[in-house]
C-alpha cells in the first residue's frame, strides 16, 4: 500500500518503472493499421494472455505489449515493457520488425 511505504508516490512510480523498462509510445504512420496488428498477434498471440479493450495487449510472462489503431490518423501506436531493459529493447524491435513489415 502506498500508504505504507511512507515514501512519496512519485519515488514509488520511479521504482515501478525501473522494475519494468518501457520503451514508450512509439507511433508510426503506416498505410494499412490493421494488418500491422494481425501481424504482431499471429507472431506473438499464441501463449499469450491477450485483451483486447484497448487495441491488442499481449503479456507474456517476462514482457507486455499494447498495440492499437489511431481513431483519427493511419498511425499504430506501440507500448512495451519487460522485466530487463535489454529484453525491452530485444522485443521493440522484434514487434516493430513485424509493424513494418
Amino acid at each position: 500500500h502506498v500508504s505504507r511505504a511512507k515514501r512519496p508516490l512519485s519515488a514509488l512510480v520511479e521504482e515501478m518503472r525501473a522494475s519494468f523498462p518501457s520503451s514508450g509510445e512509439i507511433n508510426f504512420r503506416i498505410p494499412d493499421p490493421g494488418a500491422a496488428i494481425a501481424r504482431v498477434e499471429a507472431a506473438y498471440g499464441p501463449g499469450a494472455e491477450i485483451d483486447r479493450l484497448d487495441g491488442l495487449s499481449l503479456a507474456h510472462g517476462d514482457w507486455r505489449a499494447n498495440l492499437r489503431k489511431s481513431n483519427t490518423e493511419p498511425l499504430v501506436r506501440l507500448n512495451l515493457e519487460a522485466r530487463t531493459a535489454e529484453m525491452m529493447e530485444q522485443k521493440r524491435d522484434e514487434v516493430l520488425a513485424r509493424i513494418r513489415a
